[in-house]
């Protein structure tokens, strides 16, 4: 239920984010504030949680995660976004899972299990169809520079998911996660800060400030939490298959809205995922 929702937020956050980047602030001007309103909330959350001391020796752990969930995940997925097609970037997005589970196979030596391979294949067989026929391609200035920021962002992402999870394991996700995005801030600030020092508050309608609040709050704060709380219960590469719920629920939410329209098209994607989603979720091994 956690790795769903964070789906739906992911879904509805593209077309937000959008809205705000980059007529109002540029990508890393805007990821600046999204991460450093994440610590002030996350800080803020940390007094009414459990009291624990985190081992020095997890630190270095803990600034990893930093690295690739907050500082290198963000910057080259805004930075590629503003590059590449919605398309291109969305296509690449879905080949997480895949990496989750080589990486998996190779650092934590899970079994790649033929249902699961063959459940990831189904999800990424529908997610690209979903892709390329739900919409519509838009102006790639420098579309091979892109694309490569967003296949790092894809594997950075992979790296994040394999390394917090023993960080699951030993601690409540309250006592870490603050200091995840706290070195996390202090990693995208010199890229950023130029940028978050142009944007001229005074010229931002009411409307962005809304979408700006959704994206720290939401898109940011809870659906980290939702991803430990997910992390938790699961296994890194099952969490990575719920990428694929996010371009179906980024369709609903435009056909809600008027933007788009239902397809067979779109239908048989649907199922393609949500089979795939359920063929490597099932812990007990199908025949």
């Amino acid at each position: 239920m956690a790795a769903t929702l964070v789906s739906i937020i992911y879904g509805v956050t593209f077309t937000i984010a959008k809205d705000v980047m980059p007529e109002f602030i540029e990508p890393f001007g805007f990821i600046v504030l999204r991460v450093g309103g994440s610590v002030l909330l996350f800080w803020m959350v940390s007094f009414f949680g459990p009291k624990e001391k985190i081992a020095t020796s997890d630190f270095p752990r803990i600034i990893a995660a930093a690295f690739f969930g907050v500082a290198l995940n963000m910057l080259t997925f805004f930075k590629g976004l503003s590059y590449t097609s919605p398309i291109m970037g969305a296509v690449l997005m879905v080949t997480t899972p895949i990496i989750v589970l080589i990486l998996s196979a190779i650092i934590m030596k899970e079994r790649m299990l033929k249902r699961k391979v063959f459940g990831i294949f189904l999800g990424l067989a529908g997610t690209v169809s979903l892709i390329l026929y739900g919409k519509s391609m838009i102006n790639a200035p420098n579309e091979m520079l892109g694309n490569l920021l967003v296949f790092i962002n894809a594997i950075s992402y992979g790296f994040y998911l394999i390394i917090v999870k023993k960080l699951m394991d030993k601690y409540n996700a309250f006592t870490f996660v603050k200091w995840i995005y706290t070195f996390g801030f202090i990693m995208v600030l010199p890229f950023g800060w130029n940028e978050f020092d142009a944007v001229n508050w005074n010229l931002i309608p009411t409307g962005i400030y809304w979408k700006i609040g959704f994206v720290v709050v939401f898109s940011t704060f809870l659906t980290y939490l939702l991803n430990l709380v997910s992390m938790r219960e699961l296994k890194p590469t099952t969490v990575a298959v719920f990428i694929y719920l996010q371009p179906l629920f980024a369709t609903i939410f435009a056909i809600s809205l008027g933007k788009d329209d239902l397809s067979w098209v779109k239908i048989g994607s649907a199922i393609l995922i949500f089979t795939g989603v359920y063929l490597v979720t099932q812990k007990k091994n199908v025949q």
